[in-house]
């Protein structure tokens, strides 16, 4: 049967993005119950050497990896290894000594007892006190950079040690706050595991979703199918390219294997690898007769989990009428342009421009990616949701 769908729209506004030259390339796949409908990839891995963009390419996921440790530790609930209101302490004993900046503080060490211990649950929907130190959201985040938390030479055990004796930015439950409690969630898997990271999100995820290609660094043998990373060019000018080549220095590069394997942000994947990874997460748990979690596993992880009074807020990344969930944003009500099937999308992305989101209220899933440093806030990315939207669902 011929596509119903048109999706010309879309690859021309996503190549316009390229001919503006904003981004260097796109890779995407929209799928429609769960089947890919439509794919594409775009423009170039690498301008320099006119690499084009493959379904192969290895991207930086970035912030993407945070939904991997987040199902990661999900495998670790139904192993029965915690329960997810236990406090943090319980299996990081550090915690026990954490304190909380006060509202009216004088300084960084003007602070407060917890009036409640932070959880699991907190941890994993980003209300359990912690901040970033990347995104100057708290004033504690003069710590986090002055400790160097994710140092890539720091193992998770370290940064945990070290996150410890930094105050909480809130008190635990009072507020949404994107931070680093996914980092602090791989090192609980470690914990609750008793195997690295890597080895244990391998075993569980990786290798029985045939994701080859996603870890925490490229082998010698694969580095030709790296994208290059980009970010704006400064100053711009009308006759000069508007990219530049950036360093992976804050990451500590992706030729050989680090001390600290980041949940939060570290891994690297292609379009092909997550596409199997999203296709788990709409088949509730199970793709091609393998299944990494229960159905309800799922419908927890993906539907609010704040509490009552609490909606995420960032400045970083704006996005009304959203709650979280054990690991991804949830949106209560379409955003504009958006039609009422978008209610109840799940989804994250990263810095670096991959973005991953599903829509059970229209069945739809989708994967856009590229490899450009930028705000959470890319408009690149709002417009090829409404414009996918639009394709399936019709005008808003």
């Amino acid at each position: 049967m011929k596509q119903p769908y048109r999706f010309a729209p879309v690859k021309k506004a996503m190549q316009s993005w390229i001919d503006r030259e904003i981004l260097p390339g796109v890779s995407y796949a929209i799928l429609i119950d769960g089947d890919i409908v439509e794919s594409a990839c775009l423009g170039y891995a690498s301008i320099e050497n006119r690499k084009a963009m493959m379904p192969k390419t290895i991207f930086r996921l970035f912030s993407n990896s945070k939904i991997i440790t987040s199902v990661a530790a999900l495998c670790c609930l139904e192993d029965g290894c915690f329960s997810l209101d236990e406090p943090l302490e319980k299996y990081i004993p550090a915690f026990s000594t954490l304190r909380v900046l006060r509202k009216d503080h004088s300084s960084l060490e003007d602070t407060e007892a917890l009036q409640r211990k932070p959880t699991v649950r907190q941890l994993m929907s980003h209300n359990a006190g912690f901040s970033y130190g990347i995104l100057s959201e708290s004033p504690v985040d003069k710590l986090y950079s002055a400790r160097r938390l994710l140092d890539p030479q720091s193992s998770l055990t370290e940064m945990v040690a070290a996150l410890a004796e930094i105050p909480l930015a809130y008190q635990p439950g009072t507020r949404f706050l994107y931070s680093i409690s996914t980092d602090v969630l791989a090192r609980l898997v470690e914990v609750w595991s008793g195997e690295s990271f890597g080895e244990f999100i391998r075993r569980r995820i990786l290798n029985p979703l045939s994701m080859s290609d996603t870890g925490f660094y490229v082998p010698d043998t694969e580095q030709h199918r790296m994208a290059a990373h980009y970010v704006a060019q400064t100053p711009k000018t009308p006759d000069a390219p508007g990219l530049d080549i950036m360093s992976d220095a804050m990451m500590g590069g992706y030729g050989t294997p680090k001390p600290l394997e980041s949940g939060g942000g570290g891994l690297v994947s292609t379009l092909e690898d997550y596409t199997r990874f999203l296709k788990m997460l709409i088949g509730r748990g199970e793709t091609g007769g393998v299944r990494i979690l229960q159905p309800e596993t799922v419908a927890i992880m993906t539907s609010n989990q704040l509490p009552a009074g609490v909606s995420y807020h960032s400045k970083s990344w704006p996005m009304p009428h959203t709650g979280f969930g054990l690991g991804v944003a949830v949106k209560a009500a379409p955003h504009d342009g958006e039609p009422a099937q978008a209610a109840g999308e799940y989804h994250w992305g990263g810095i670096s421009g991959t973005h991953t989101w599903v829509s059970p209220g229209a069945n739809i899933a989708c994967l856009l990616f590229t490899q450009k440093y930028m705000s959470f806030c890319q408009p690149f990315a709002y417009e090829f949701k409404r414009l996918v939207y639009r394709a399936i669902c019709g005008e808003s």
